[in-house]
């Protein structure tokens, strides 16, 4: 399990969960805002190694300079996983250029000793063969969210069939593959079936299951248990 936080407090929230990964970023700024790199330093320094954290470099169209700067930036700040979003160009337009996320993953290179997840949006339409793009970048994982935040979960947006090629081309690539996007309660078991290595969850874990509010304690526990739950049934 993946929940995505703001701040420290957060942070304690879900660390007293048993999460698996702790996910920096800000639910105000879109999909993947990003946390200003003394948050996610301060973070970092809680957990000190006691699970996995990850931090989002941002909404960034498809500029492999602007992008592997904001990632080395949010590196540096000390967390395992630096995700970077795959947004194709003029993306909030209705722009689909995969082209130009192509070109910009041959742009980028590998960070000193921090591993890093492309996030693809399902609402935007991505090409399976994204997946081999990520691989062929020398990526470590991949996941696909939904980049419009407009009260559309993953499943209203991606077929069952598109999850599970997503799932399986992941898998082949040998790529760390996650399964995230306005995610509740009733998603978990179905998505747990496809076998990805984790779930990604904010709103859920959300007063009113509003992202952009504080996490609550008892959403988080909850949650935590339906995704142990359902790993028991999927082994």
């Amino acid at each position: 399990m993946l929940a995505s936080v703001r701040d420290l407090d957060e942070a304690r929230i879900v660390f007293d969960a048993g999460v698996d990964l702790i996910d920096l970023k800000q639910p105000a700024d879109g999909a993947l805002g990003a946390l200003p790199p003394e948050v996610i330093s301060e973070v970092v320094g809680f957990v000190a190694g006691r699970t996995l954290t990850s931090a989002t470099a941002g909404n960034i169209e498809p500029d492999a300079e602007a992008l592997q700067a904001a990632m080395q930036s949010i590196a540096a700040a000390g967390v395992d996983y630096v995700k970077a979003g795959l947004f194709p160009a003029a993306w909030q337009q209705g722009g689909r250029d995969y082209a130009a996320v192509r070109a910009c993953l041959g742009g980028l290179v590998p960070l000193n000793g921090v591993r890093r997840i492309a996030v693809m949006f399902a609402d935007l339409a991505p090409p399976l063969d994204l997946v081999d793009a990520v691989a062929e970048a020398g990526f470590d994982g991949v996941m696909v969210d939904t980049a419009l935040k407009t009260g559309h979960s993953l499943p209203d947006v991606a077929t069952d069939d598109w999850l599970a090629a997503f799932v399986e081309g992941a898998r082949a690539r040998g790529l760390l593959c996650g399964l995230a996007g306005s995610l509740r309660e009733g998603h978990i078991a179905p998505l747990a079936r496809l076998a990805p290595d984790y779930l990604g969850f904010r709103g859920a874990l959300c007063a009113r299951q509003a992202r952009a509010h504080a996490l609550g304690a008892d959403a988080v526990r909850r949650v935590r248990g339906a995704v142990q739950a359902a790993q028991h049934l999927a082994a």
